[in-house]
């Protein structure tokens, strides 16, 4: 993890603290305690969560297995590559969002199991509570801890639009615009939704005199933390390059168990077709986008030219490559990370 961009910093910052940990560690235990009991249950969530989505999904698990068993084993080995690229690319990304030097071990290993969190609740919630939890243990405030996901939040969507954007100029003659481009209907809906959202929010700040006060905090904590990592070009690298790179590397990963299957579609429009369908769909608060943007992903594919069974059996290989391949080691790492406080 030596190519982190942290050379920047203005001095030598602490590592991760440990203290409260110590401190709690040093007092006198009991033989049984409440907290300790939740700890423990905490622990072994993750896999009893995993255990009955195997069963309630069983099929999607079967059918993925038989397919990757007769693909090409050397480009299920470059997609899973890829694969373990985008946990890198991923605490990259978390690096860049916040001004505090973190250890980079930690950070990888948090972002994996924050991966099997991510896969069990809907809209990256498991993620970015794995990932809050992480940033408290090394001693960041609550207020700037939850400012930086919001910031690795915003970036993500923003620099995937870039990518999408520059796709487009550079390759303009493989969209479909006829096919592809939502209907009137549909982007008025999807525009009374945003106003809607908008309208609440503003009525809730201003009216909920409560809300008012730590919201404000919240944005005064935001824009400074922004401007400050803004000012640090390796900062800057590691926030908008990582997430530049991060739907890159995924349409890598898919194009990589495509080709192992024999989908007759070029890695530029694999790429295409996830950044569009990530872009229509990938609002829907789905767990790990399981769902929408794979009924999205195999439409586009198959508008691209692909035939819709290997269009199908490439999404459900890639699934199986970065889900359910990883699930049960993120979860034990997940499971490790809380038993040892590092959660």
């Amino acid at each position: 993890m030596s190519s982190l961009p942290l050379s920047d910093l203005p001095g030598p910052l602490p590592a991760c603290p440990a203290t409260a940990a110590t401190a709690r560690s040093a007092r006198p235990r009991s033989g049984f305690s409440p907290a300790r009991l939740v700890r423990h249950l905490l622990t072994l969530l993750p896999l009893l969560l995993i255990g009955a989505w195997a069963v309630t999904d069983w099929h999607t698990v079967q059918d993925g297995a038989l397919r990757l068993a007769s693909a090409d084993p050397w480009w299920l080995l470059s997609g899973f590559f890829f694969t373990c690229m985008g946990w890198v690319t991923a605490s990259v990304v978390r690096q860049g969002s916040i001004p505090e030097r973190l250890p980079p071990g930690l950070l990888v290993a948090s972002q994996f199991a924050a991966g099997a969190a991510n896969h069990v609740l809907p809209a990256s919630i498991g993620a970015h509570a794995v990932t809050l939890r992480f940033l408290q243990y090394c001693g960041i405030p609550l207020a700037r801890a939850t400012a930086s996901l919001a910031l690795y939040s915003l970036v993500k969507p923003i620099a995937k639009t870039v990518v999408l954007l520059g796709f487009l100029v550079a390759f303009p003659e493989l969209l479909h615009l006829g096919e592809l481009v939502p209907d009137g209907r549909t982007l008025v809906l999807v525009a009374g939704g945003v106003t809607a959202a908008l309208v609440t929010a503003g009525v809730l700040v201003t009216t909920v005199r409560p809300l008012r006060r730590p919201l404000l905090g919240f944005v005064r904590t935001a824009l400074t933390d922004a401007r400050i990592l803004h000012t640090r070009p390796s900062r800057v690298l590691a926030l908008w390059g990582g997430a530049a790179a991060t739907p890159l590397l995924q349409a890598s990963v898919i194009a990589s168990v495509g080709f192992a299957l024999g989908l007759p579609l070029s890695w530029t429009q694999v790429t295409l077709a996830l950044l569009l369908a990530s872009t229509a769909v990938g609002a829907v608060p789905a767990p790990g986008g399981i769902g929408p943007v794979d009924a999205a992903l195999v439409f586009t594919m198959v508008t691209f030219g692909a035939p819709m069974s290997l269009a199908a059996a490439t999404v459900i290989g890639y699934r199986v490559l970065t889900v359910w391949i990883p699930l049960l080691p993120g979860a034990l790492v997940l499971s490790v990370m809380v038993q040892r406080k590092l959660l």
